[in-house]
């Protein structure tokens, strides 16, 4: 499964956002410049994060972004899923996100067994990764 930009930056932003915004709202301009990502691409960003309830926006003088619930009740997978949609690294016809089949030669493909483990431990993973252990993480080793 190869991620793009979106999922790389967002994720990297998102972290930082719940590094440095536990007290107050943190301004996108203070990501862009400690993640080196421009601010236009994190509005984008963050727009697709705020659609999907993980961050709220607040406006004023001392606005900015803050996250929208603990960071121990985000998973990666929930960063990543409102950035980049589902996480599918193996379309196949036999399988859906629920693991349903809906191909008429189902029944004979054996394949699709690979390519059904190898979505589920791509999301089992990333839903296991809670953005709380990386905040802590990160303030370990000093960095956002």
């Amino acid at each position: 499964m190869k991620l793009s930009t979106k999922g790389k930056y967002g994720l990297r932003a998102f972290i930082d956002l719940a590094v440095c915004g536990e007290d107050q709202p943190v301004p996108l301009t203070s990501i862009a410049g400690r993640q080196e990502i421009s601010v236009s691409y994190l509005e984008q960003l963050m727009a697709k994060l705020k659609k999907a309830g993980l961050v709220k926006s607040v406006r004023g003088v001392n606005g900015g972004y803050r996250i929208a619930k603990p960071a121990d009740e985000i998973s990666v997978g929930d960063v990543l899923r409102a950035l980049e949609g589902d996480l599918i690294p193996v379309e196949c016809a036999g399988i859906d996100t629920s693991g349903t089949t809906h191909c008429s030669s189902s029944s004979q493909c054996v394949s699709k067994i690979v390519w059904k483990r190898i979505n589920d431990s791509i999301n089992d993973t990333v839903d296991s990764i809670n953005i709380g252990e990386l905040v802590k993480e990160s303030r370990a080793a000093g960095k956002t």
